[in-house]
């Protein structure tokens, strides 16, 4: 989900540059201030005594201005082999066959290839989290970054949360992993798609068949470089 916070960040960056006309007047320290003076206004509340985990996508493309504003960030990229991201979504599309989705600019024509392209292309939602995930994988801000896989994740919960607790320097939290359920239902129905960011109950890994035509399927073999340790040139930690 993309956070309040990133939005207003992405914001705020572009008014800070040259696209105002007023830009000849704002400093980088000014631009540093007010960038990181939105984290601090958004979470006044709840940052000084607590960790702050601001959930976006974007976060991977943003490790160079960052570490300029909190040298402490760092960012815990959830990853999953792409074909199995486009398959569920493709799977939520049909279960709200009455409804078309924002994600594909609510049109109702499309057909599962036209999704798949829309989802994988560059500006897509899996496209361009997919880019991001390389860059700050292949970045020289990669120390911040700890790559999370599902499998990790839905066959070894408590393992891969402490893991995650010790690469942000946090004790160890003892979570109840047979209830951990969570929706944003409001949210998701402005978009067209109920159910986008409903996680079930119980942590589990469920296997099955793929709804996609296989050359979609295949289409996307390959393409999970984090598990290939020969491209992993940052020394990047993988659980």
């Amino acid at each position: 989900m993309t956070s309040p916070v990133a939005s207003v960040f992405m914001t705020m960056q572009s008014e800070l540059s040259g696209r105002n006309e007023f830009h000849v007047f704002i400093t980088n320290e000014h631009r540093q201030s007010m960038l990181r003076g939105i984290f601090e206004g958004f979470y006044c509340e709840i940052q000084r005594t607590k960790v702050v985990f601001d959930t976006s996508r974007v976060w991977n493309t943003k490790l160079p201005v960052l570490t300029k504003l909190f040298p402490q960030a760092k960012v815990v990229s959830c990853v999953r082999d792409m074909a199995w991201v486009v398959d569920s979504v493709e799977r939520l599309i049909r279960a709200n066959a009455l409804e078309p989705s924002k994600t594909f600019n609510f049109e109702a024509g499309g057909t599962v290839y036209s999704r798949c392209d829309a989802l994988t292309g560059p500006g897509g939602m899996v496209g361009y989290a997919y880019n991001a995930t390389r860059e700050a994988f292949y970045g020289e801000h990669a120390d911040r970054l700890i790559v999370v896989t599902y499998e990790s994740l839905a066959r070894r919960p408590a393992q891969t949360m402490q893991a995650i607790y010790d690469f942000i320097g946090e004790p160890h939290f003892d979570h109840d992993f047979d209830h951990v359920e969570y929706d944003a239902d409001e949210f998701d129905s402005r978009l067209g798609t109920p159910g986008l960011h409903r996680v079930a109950s119980k942590v589990a890994y469920v296997e099955r068949s793929t709804i996609l035509p296989i050359d979609i399927f295949d289409r996307y073999k390959g393409t999970s470089f984090w598990m290939d340790a020969s491209l992993n040139r940052q020394q990047v930690r993988v659980i």
